[in-house]
């Protein structure tokens, strides 16, 4: 482990942290840079209409019944406590809790007629990640295969993953968040906001001494010592290059304007909520500008809603109709419509696909602790941009929200049409040799 400089570096909330800037065999890969592979990959021109993608991934899985997929008619066990309301799309209703986006479901697509293939979070995870399971191994991440095509430019990675770390339940981690089959070298590059906007970045921890202005300099001197230069030559000219990008991430300005939350107006910020998952998603919104390909949003790093390390995630197996109206919806209707709104109001909105939703979805029958558990059989997702028609609904469940009774959808397809929305035709994903067997979600698209 190398441990280079003790600095000063303001947040985007304009604080100073402490911290060491610790430069080990891991910081290429948390850069997204790290194979040799992704250092020679040239940015590849796309023919899709997303220039970037946003995908939102609500860990834990989302109830559809008191989300997206209201049974106003059903048996009360099922239908819950929450009342329906009317949208903007004639025919969609959605739940209560969520009439910012009831308001805007112009700019979306509901999909109600997903399915998956494991009842666990990690193993369904994977699938919602990749489009297969976890065995014999896991397949490149939906995030690593645009990566992959599309390329490094510029410094920012191709990747980022918005979060306070890889998707996990209180056991293991999701097996399929990066690159799999394509190496780490496409794994996400890693960071999270907190609720007031600060910006950390695991890799590049800054310290009190030295502004990021005057990273520079310090980087120069570490090359003008003779005992800084005996470590470099033992290290191979890969990891140096890889060490320079990783301070280019800082010294660029382009990629500091990118990471610098206070940039925008109190207004903006406001109206993303002052919470780690509005502030990220107003990042992914930055990012978008500033070019990144794939922008992947986690609602937490731990599914479970309520146990002593979690971080409210959306696994309500308790506190279901408690959690939902007092946190998790409100936090999501706030945020998810904000981004929404603020894509089509800049422009964005048909250059950038956004997708939002969870492994799985929940037990349509409230359960004994008056809640709802896992349920792989039926969920729904949200959809919205480049090359999706929005306010409608595509497919359907039945009475009781436990199963599609229209064509099921399953998470390679989505994979595949998120993969085609970003310019990889059935050719590229063959050449690649991913996404196997995986078909076009053809009823999203615009005709």
């Amino acid at each position: 482990m190398l441990e280079i400089g003790k600095f000063t570096a303001q947040t985007c909330g304009g604080l100073n942290r402490r911290a060491f800037l610790r430069l080990g065999t891991s910081l290429p890969l948390a850069v997204g840079v790290s194979a040799p592979a992704r250092a020679t990959l040239a940015s590849t021109p796309h023919n899709g209409k997303a220039k970037s993608v946003i995908f939102v991934w609500l860990w834990g899985a989302p109830s559809h019944i008191d989300t997206f997929d209201p049974k106003p008619d059903a048996p009360s066990e099922v239908r819950g406590p929450f009342s329906s309301i009317n949208t903007r799309t004639p025919g969609l209703q959605l739940t209560e809790l969520l009439p910012r986006l009831a308001n805007c479901s112009n700019l979306f697509t509901v999909v109600r007629s997903h399915v998956t293939f494991a009842g666990g979070h990690p193993d369904a995870g994977t699938f919602g990640l990749t489009g297969f399971a976890e065995k014999p191994a896991a397949k490149p991440s939906f995030g690593s295969i645009v990566s992959k095509h599309r390329g490094q430019s510029g410094p920012m990675s191709p990747y980022v993953m918005l979060g306070r770390g890889v998707p996990k339940d209180i056991g293991r981690s999701v097996e399929g968040y990066g690159g799999g089959s394509l190496g780490r070298g496409f794994d996400p590059f890693m960071m999270s906001c907190s609720e007031m906007g600060e910006v950390e970045i695991p890799s590049l921890k800054l310290l009190d001494g030295i502004s990021p202005h005057r990273i520079q300099d310090r980087w120069s001197l570490l090359h003008s010592t003779d005992d800084a230069r005996t470590e470099f030559d033992r290290a191979s000219s890969e990891w140096s290059r890889l060490h320079a990008r990783a301070y280019q991430l800082l010294t660029k300005p382009e990629a500091r304007a990118a990471l610098d939350l206070t940039r925008e107006s109190t207004a903006t910020r406001d109206a993303y909520g002052q919470t780690a998952f509005g502030q990220s998603c107003l990042m992914a919104r930055r990012l978008v500008e500033a070019g990144v390909p794939y922008i992947h949003v986690n609602w937490s790093e731990y599914v479970e809603a309520v146990t002593p390390r979690a971080d409210f995630g959306w696994d309500t197996h308790v506190f279901n109709f408690d959690l939902l109206p007092d946190r998790h919806c409100p936090i999501f209707d706030r945020a998810f419509s904000a981004l929404l709104g603020d894509l089509h109001h800049r422009g964005l909105m048909e250059s950038t696909l956004v997708v939002a939703m969870g492994e799985f979805g929940r037990t349509p029958k409230i359960n004994k602790r008056a809640s709802r558990d896992h349920w792989p059989r039926c969920y729904s997702s949200l959809w919205a941009g480049a090359g999706i028609e929005p306010g409608r609904v595509i497919g359907a469940s039945d009475r009781k929200g436990e199963d599609p009774i229209t064509a099921p959808i399953t998470p390679v397809m989505v994979g595949t049409t998120i993969a085609e929305l970003a310019g990889m035709d059935s050719q590229l994903r063959a050449e690649m040799k991913v996404l196997d067997g995986g078909t076009i979600i053809h009823e999203l698209l615009a005709s």
